[in-house]
């Protein structure tokens, strides 16, 4: 068989990942146009020609509690998709972020004769660098997002390849306010909140309420207000709007909108962010944010002891500093994050200064990620096929 009509295995496990793989997929086709794809994956991956054998929205799962709670339902599933793999005889396995569960799977398929390509590094850097160790045995390249990781991987004695963030490349670098709040019919005085409190189920369960009683806050202090919510699923929309209920809040001044996440951040003055790769995307957006969190009370007891920097937010990591504030479990109160949010708004000097933080981040990181991350795994790919 040829690299041109290999196999090869992929799997993402949330909206992110899912974007990521439809870029590498895409960027694979012209060099392997009859290359099959199979794993797991969402409509992005799968408009772009993967087979998916299990639902994405299963893997979907954060902190420590929620994963022991679903534990033998992954397990099951892992089990169920490493035979299919193996039955499939992939001739390369890429795994997309997710390393909960694509590490365990990656060490199986490896030791099986698989080559095995992790794509984005788990957050060694920040939490958790034990699993380094782990790494080195399941994978036989990493491919990094951010500049940074690949010293610490080449240091371990594992190849890595920094290949920018794809998000970086699809994001302008100029200013979009103007133009989406002009496409949304938005006018130009109003003072546009965009919240967004997360993709997964689970995130909504826990953020729903408070990002709700923030905006009932908010709309007493700001004039003319408008808050743009964007989610990615029905199920997703189902929890916040039962929220909304709770709350008697359906007077709020609120839009929400599936998908469009990025319209939502770009038409904005400034945002609420669940920590995660939304966080990333708006500062290339270049906004003012608030980054919090909230999880099980015993999944953030583990990650507090295991965390390694004073941040958990990307943008701050990025610029090692505490560019935008960070209000996370018992600080994350509507008061705590309005009172912020009011500060981000009002404040011209910080108004200004992230502008330019933000731009010098997304320079960085704009390096054609996916063409990169495909030139990284052909050689890889043709060695296995050889």
């Amino acid at each position: 068989m040829s690299a041109q009509r290999a196999t090869i295995g992929m799997v993402a496990g949330e909206t992110s990942g899912d974007l990521l793989g439809a870029q590498l997929i895409a960027a694979l086709r012209p060099h392997l146009p009859g290359a099959k794809f199979i794993g797991i994956g969402g409509p992005k991956m799968q408009a772009e020609g993967l087979d998916t054998l299990y639902s994405m929205e299963r893997l979907a799962v954060r902190g420590y509690a929620e994963v022991l709670r679903h534990y033998p339902g992954l397990a099951w599933m892992r089990r169920g998709l490493r035979q299919a793999l193996l039955r499939a005889q992939p001739r390369l396995f890429i795994g997309v972020d997710a390393p909960d569960f694509n590490l365990g799977l990656e060490a199986g398929l490896k030791r099986a004769g698989i080559p095995v390509v992790h794509y984005v590094s788990p957050s060694i850097w920040a939490w958790r660098g034990s699993r380094i160790g782990a790494i080195a045995r399941a994978v036989d390249q990493v491919l990094t997002l951010f500049p940074f990781e690949q010293a610490i991987y080449r240091k371990a004695g594992i190849p890595a390849t920094y290949v920018g963030h794809p998000l970086a490349d699809l994001i302008p670098e100029q200013d979009q306010t103007a133009v989406t709040r002009n496409q949304l019919k938005i006018a130009p005085e109003r003072k546009v909140i965009a919240l967004l409190p997360g993709s997964r189920q689970s995130e909504l369960r826990y953020m729903a309420d408070t990002f709700i009683a923030t905006a009932k806050l908010l709309t007493q202090k700001i004039e003319q207000p408008l808050f743009l919510v964007p989610l990615v699923s029905r199920e997703t929309r189902e929890i916040f709007e039962g929220a909304l209920y709770r709350a008697d809040a359906a007077e709020l001044p609120l839009t929400i909108l599936f998908g469009h996440a990025r319209d939502a951040l770009a038409a904005a003055d400034v945002a609420l962010v669940a920590s995660g790769t939304a966080t990333l995307e708006a500062a290339l957006l270049k906004k003012p944010m608030v980054i919090t969190y909230k999880m099980a009370g015993a999944s953030w007891q583990l990650m507090r002891r295991m965390g390694y920097l004073p941040y958990v937010g990307l943008p701050n990591i990025l610029a090692g500093d505490f560019v935008v504030p960070e209000l996370l479990q018992h600080d994350a109160n509507p008061e705590n994050l309005a009172q912020a949010l009011l500060n981000s708004l009002n404040d011209t000097v910080v108004r200004e200064r992230i502008p330019r933080r933000f731009a010098a981040i997304h320079r960085e990181l704009k390096c054609n990620a996916a063409e990169q991350a495909a030139r990284a795994v052909l050689p890889l790919l043709a060695r296995a096929v050889a």
